[in-house]
């Protein structure tokens, strides 16, 4: 039931307009071309496109529903509360093995094994393996570097919002030709079965 705790946080949460004043990300646009950025931080001076300063975007009208770090989560790396709470148990008290996190969460161990390997491909948690006294080898998880994590994840959330920001790109370009191909008819309902759904 995560997802439907998140999309009722999310319909309980005002909408944000974006305000380059007191944003701690910034929009900047190109003046020559339709290259449009999303850039972290208030570092100067801005970015440049064809050799020139972008501007930040200042006449956005639309408001959004701010995401929760659950749905980003979610929907950027495909990690529902349980990968989120093997994330912070292994984060909080590794270095630890499967079978030591499973006891600590009471979760299936199939599924603890499931998460844990796609936290370590995710880049969020290393596996290392550890000698037991008694003899033998068990794979242990704990936590990468911070900024490591920090960069991972900030990457992988930009490699899933570039693929995001090109649907939707496809969409306008799409619905743009049928247009123009069909001057004298409104856009159908059917236009937007024609895209893929995961």
């Amino acid at each position: 039931m995560v997802g439907n705790d998140a999309n009722q946080q999310t319909a309980d949460t005002e909408e944000v307009q974006y305000d380059p004043a007191t944003s701690r990300y910034n929009l900047y646009e190109c003046p020559d071309c339709d290259n449009i950025v999303l850039a972290l931080g208030r570092d100067e001076p801005p970015m440049s496109c064809h050799d020139k300063p972008m501007e930040v975007v200042t006449d956005v009208e639309m408001s959004v529903k701010p995401p929760d770090v659950k749905q980003v989560l979610l929907q950027a790396f495909g990690l529902p509360k349980p990968g989120l709470d093997i994330c912070l148990c292994v984060i909080g008290e590794g270095p630890l093995s499967a079978n030591e996190v499973a006891e600590s969460l009471g979760y299936d161990r199939s599924t603890i094994t499931r998460y844990l390997n796609k936290l370590v491909a995710l880049g969020l948690l290393e596996r290392s393996e550890l000698n037991r006294e008694e003899g033998g080898v068990v794979n242990v998880y704990h936590s990468v570097d911070l900024e490591q994590m920090r960069r991972e994840t900030l990457i992988g959330f930009y490699l899933w919002a570039g693929e995001a920001a090109t649907l939707i790109e496809d969409a306008n370009l799409t619905k743009q030709e049928y247009l123009d191909e069909n001057p004298d008819r409104e856009l159908p309902d059917v236009f937007w079965d024609s895209f893929p759904k995961n």
